[in-house]
Formats: structure tokens, C-alpha cells, sequence
């Protein structure tokens, strides 16, 4: 199940969410708009909703948490954009990587 959202997912969400990895969720978050795709078996998918939504495509960027460490983590293959100086799959700009989290624990504040 994938869920889009501008606000903070509740438990009952999470839960819904984690049915796809059990103890990890991929997300994919608007940095711009404060939009979290999430829940989705590949990030592109997250990626392709938001993109419907009008985001532009250099502020998506994916990555997901495991919900057992409370780890966040940085990587995905829609952040491969050497136009946006991101040669890798990890984010590599450090604000952004900063942005990323500081929303991934917004949206995820239930569980972190």
C-alpha cells in the first residue's frame, strides 16, 4: 500500500505501511512541498505519484527507515541525477541529506 501525505502518518498508517517489508518503509519525500510518498515496492513509484502532484523532479528524492534501528537512510535509484550534481545512489549533498531526515522524522514521528 502506497500512502501520499503532507502530514505525519498516524500508527494505523505505519502499520498499513510496513505490510510491503515488515520492519523497513520506502519513502520518497517533495523536500520543497513537505510531501511524503510512502509504503511503495519500488521508489520510482513514489517518485511517478508525486511528480503527478507537480513536484519538481530535482526536490524528490527517495530513501526509507527501518523501523527495528530507527535508521534512515539515504539511498535509491531515482537519486542517481548527475544534473543535480547526485552521481550515486546515496544523496549526497548534505543539506539535502539534512533535509531528508529532518522530514523523515516529521513524518515518521510515531516511530522515531
Amino acid at each position: 500500500m502506497i500512502l501520499t501525505k503532507n502530514e505525519p502518518f498516524t500508527k494505523k498508517e505505519i502499520e498499513q505501511l510496513k505490510e510491503q517489508f515488515e520492519v523497513y518503509i520506502k519513502t520518497v519525500i517533495d523536500i520543497e512541498k513537505k510531501i511524503c510518498s510512502a509504503g511503495m515496492d519500488r521508489h520510482f513509484e513514489g517518485e511517478q505519484i508525486l511528480l503527478k502532484k507537480d513536484s519538481k523532479q530535482s526536490d524528490i528524492w527517495g530513501g526509507g527507515i527501518d523501523l527495528e534501528t530507527k535508521e534512515i537512510d539515504f539511498n535509491s535509484f531515482i537519486n542517481i541525477r548527475p544534473r543535480d550534481n547526485n552521481t550515486k545512489n546515496e544523496i549526497q549533498s548534505e543539506k539535502i541529506r539534512e533535509r531528508y531526515q529532518e522530514l523523515t522524522t516529521y513524518f515518521f514521528q510515531e516511530v522515531l
